[in-house]
């Protein structure tokens, strides 16, 4: 079966249904600008998938050593062993008894779903498919078939943005604030099949709206899972590998435990680590970013800033009383607002949720205190409904 052309004509999980469905044996090239990843099928099923540019922290070996299951002396050791032996690292690693080979098959298996969900997120590339015989080996991971990983690929696209709107930086840390319910062990064994649909459900349906918060049948092997590595100075980063869940499943337990109230997100001091494409502005740095999105508002609005105050504008003689008047009143008003909500959407970017009160603008430096009050005597009304929404009026509606 001839199969080559661009990820545009052709998705990948149109390539992935195709090569399942025809039960094919043989390697999938998959080529972006910076990355390169083959994905091995036998009869239809994922065997294996590896990245060919993968990045010295996503080896094995150093996942392992992340996610503190080995140290780095048994790495070191290891690796030693495979040059004099030419043996495979896990098989050093698990006869040396550093490892079992169950928990060493897992770590794998997530290397490669981690590897394969990777793919939805690509915009561009080549694909080639060759018909080549691909044989199981001692270390091969529980054959995926194509269907699962396009109904997970599709979930975890689709949920990226809900979880992206609390988990805005693998910088952020966590509290607990109060004990997990007891698990019920009648429910065990169905909540460990159903648990991570039905907590992302639970978490965000608009129906949960009353005083019972964090009693739902939702909070599940996972969310007790990163709910027990949750301890001070423990990032993003350092939960997803400890959990070893990978850094989807590990974020959506966190959105959970935040909405249900059992943890509080504390967000990292100075420049933020943005997760994922969507917070590029806040990858690329908090002061580039401010620049960038104030210089861009406030230029479409054609308006700078020092110019909103009557100290800077030359109205003449009757200055006072043309501030005075209801129609230079709104006319000022939706500029000053217009600065406002700029400069809540810069702090947003940066910090990953609306401030609290409007003082906290200047406090970062984004406005000056004149700025906040309308028209320079009296202050907004300000409230954040969200962590994304908020309500912004003047004194006079």
């Amino acid at each position: 079966m001839a199969l080559t052309g661009t990820l545009k004509d052709f998705g990948i999980a149109d390539i992935l249904q195709l090569i399942g469905q025809q039960q094919k044996t043989g390697v999938l090239y998959l080529k972006s600008k910076e990355q390169e990843v083959q994905v091995f099928f036998r009869d239809g099923a994922i065997v294996r998938a590896e990245s060919v540019t993968r990045k010295k922290k996503d080896l094995i070996g150093n996942m392992l050593v992340r996610a503190e299951l080995i140290t780095e002396q048994q790495l070191e050791s290891a690796l030693e062993t495979q040059k004099r032996t030419l043996k495979r690292l896990g098989d050093v690693l698990t006869s040396s008894g550093a490892i079992s080979a169950q928990k060493l098959k897992q770590m794998m298996q997530l290397q490669v779903t981690e590897t394969l969900y990777g793919l939805f997120l690509w915009k561009a590339g080549t694909y080639e498919f060759k018909q080549e015989d691909v044989q199981p080996d001692s270390e091969s991971i529980t054959p995926l078939r194509a269907e699962s990983v396009l109904m997970e690929g599709f979930r975890m696209v689709d949920e990226w943005p809900h979880v992206r709107k609390k988990i805005s930086s693998e910088a952020m840390t966590f509290e607990r604030l109060k004990e997990l319910p007891a698990p019920n062990p009648k429910n065990k064994k169905q909540q460990e099949e159903d648990d991570f649909d039905a907590s992302f459900d639970d978490a965000f349906s608009e129906e949960k709206k009353d005083e019972n918060k964090g009693e739902f049948k939702s909070i599940g092997s996972a969310e007790r899972r990163v709910y027990e590595l949750i301890a001070p100075g423990r990032d993003l980063r350092k939960l997803v590998d400890l959990s070893s869940l990978g850094e989807f499943e590990t974020s959506k337990a966190l959105v959970n435990l935040l909405n249900l109230e059992y943890i509080r997100a504390h967000q990292p001091s100075g420049r933020s680590a943005s997760v994922g494409a969507a917070n590029l502005l806040v990858r690329v740095g908090g002061v580039v970013a401010r620049a960038v999105v104030t210089v861009i508002v406030l230029a479409a609005l054609g308006f700078v800033g020092s110019r909103l105050r009557p100290d800077t504008w030359d109205l003449g003689d009757d200055s006072a009383s043309s501030f005075a008047d209801p129609a230079a009143q709104r006319l000022l008003a939706r500029a000053q607002r217009a600065r406002i909500e700029a400069a809540l959407e810069v702090f947003r970017l940066e910090k990953g949720a609306l401030p609290e009160r409007l003082n906290a603008l200047v406090e970062v430096g984004l406005l000056q205190q004149e700025d906040l009050r309308y028209p320079w005597r009296e202050d907004y009304y300000y409230r954040r409904t969200s962590d994304r929404q908020f309500i912004l009026l003047s004194p006079l509606r």
